[in-house]
C-alpha cells in the first residue's frame, strides 16, 4: 500500500520509498525525498516563480532520463502552474512555490532545472549563467582557473558572480542581473565566453564543436536563452552517486587542486547548509543585481 504523508496539510502519496536510485551508494527514494525535505528552505527560493523543467530518472541513472516541461498528468490541483510561452505556442508548466510541491515533485525522481526569468516577467532576464564545462582531460580544476578570471571580468562590469558546482564535471557562475533580455544577456555573455577564449586560448573554447573540446573549458553562454534551462541550485543530479548541483565559496574555487574537491553528496551539503547557510542568497537580493551593458 502506498504510504500517505501529510506535508504542510497537503495529503501526498509516496511511492517505493525503499527503491534503490544510485546503485553505487545503495541511496534510496526515500533518502532522496528525505534530503529536499532537508534542503527546502535554501532550495525552495531558487525554484519560486520558475518554471520547471523535469529532467526525469525513475529507475536511476542507469535507466531511461527524459526531460518533460508540461504539466505532469496526475498533478494535484493545489500545485501552481503557470503558462510560459514558447516558440510553438504557450504551454502550461509546474511552479514549485512550496514544500509540499517541492516533495511531489522530487516523489517523480527528476533534477529541477529553471529558466534565467520569472513567470511575472518571462521577457525580462533576472540570472545571467555561464556553465563550465570541461573536455578530458581537463576537469573542475581548469574551469576554476577559468571562474577566476570570469569573476573579474564580470566584477569590472559591475556584476557579481557566485560559483556552484553543476553536480557533474564542472562549475557554473551565477549573477543577478537588471533591466536586459533574455536575448541580451545571451549576446552578452557569449560576449564573455569569447574574450575568455582569446586570453586563454589554450584552455577556453567559446564553440560548442566536440572535435575542439578535449583539454579545453567550454565556456556555455547558450543557457541565458530564454528557452533554455540549467540545473537548479541544491538539485541532485541523475549520476552514479547522489551528486549535488552545489553552492561554493570562491576560496574554494581558488584552492582547488584536484577533481574531488569540489564534489558534494547529499549527505554533504545538508551539512554545508547548516554551517555557512546559502553561499547564493546573493542571487535573491534585487539590491546587488547588475545592469548588463
Amino acid at each position: 500500500m502506498t504510504p500517505i504523508t501529510e506535508v504542510e496539510g497537503r495529503r501526498l502519496a509516496l511511492s517505493n520509498l525503499e527503491k534503490v536510485l544510485y546503485p553505487a551508494t545503495g541511496f534510496t527514494k526515500g533518502e532522496v525525498l528525505h534530503y529536499y525535505a532537508t534542503v527546502a528552505d535554501a532550495l525552495l527560493p531558487h525554484l519560486r516563480d520558475r518554471p520547471l523543467s523535469f529532467l526525469r530518472y525513475p529507475d536511476g541513472p542507469d535507466g531511461q532520463i527524459f526531460f518533460a516541461k508540461n504539466v505532469p498528468p496526475g498533478t494535484p490541483e493545489w500545485v501552481t502552474t503557470a503558462e510560459v510561452p514558447r516558440s510553438e505556442g504557450p504551454a502550461r508548466m509546474v511552479v514549485v512555490q512550496d514544500l509540499a510541491s517541492l516533495i511531489w515533485a522530487a516523489n517523480l525522481v527528476t533534477e529541477f532545472h529553471t529558466p534565467q526569468w520569472v513567470i511575472q516577467d518571462p521577457e525580462t532576464a533576472d540570472r545571467l549563467v555561464l556553465d563550465l564545462d570541461p573536455g578530458t582531460p581537463a576537469t573542475v580544476v581548469e574551469c576554476c582557473e577559468v571562474a577566476v578570471w570570469l569573476r573579474e571580468r564580470l566584477a569590472a562590469d559591475g556584476i557579481e558572480a557566485l560559483p556552484k558546482t553543476s553536480g557533474s564535471k564542472g562549475l557554473h557562475l551565477l549573477a543577478a542581473v537588471r533591466g536586459a533580455s533574455s536575448e541580451r544577456v545571451t549576446e552578452y555573455a557569449k560576449q564573455l565566453a569569447v574574450e575568455a577564449e582569446q586570453a586563454m586560448p589554450r584552455l577556453v573554447l567559446h564553440r560548442m564543436t566536440r572535435s575542439l573540446r578535449p583539454g579545453k573549458v567550454f565556456v556555455d553562454w547558450s543557457q541565458n536563452a530564454a528557452r533554455k534551462t540549467t540545473a537548479t541550485p541544491y538539485t541532485l543530479r541523475a549520476r552514479a552517486e547522489p551528486t549535488v548541483s552545489a553552492p561554493v565559496t570562491w576560496e574554494e574555487v581558488e584552492e582547488c587542486r584536484s577533481a574531488g574537491t569540489l564534489v558534494f553528496s547529499a549527505s554533504d551539503v545538508a551539512a554545508r547548509l547548516q554551517g555557512v547557510g546559502d553561499l547564493l542568497a546573493g542571487l535573491l537580493d534585487e539590491g546587488r543585481a547588475g545592469a548588463v551593458p
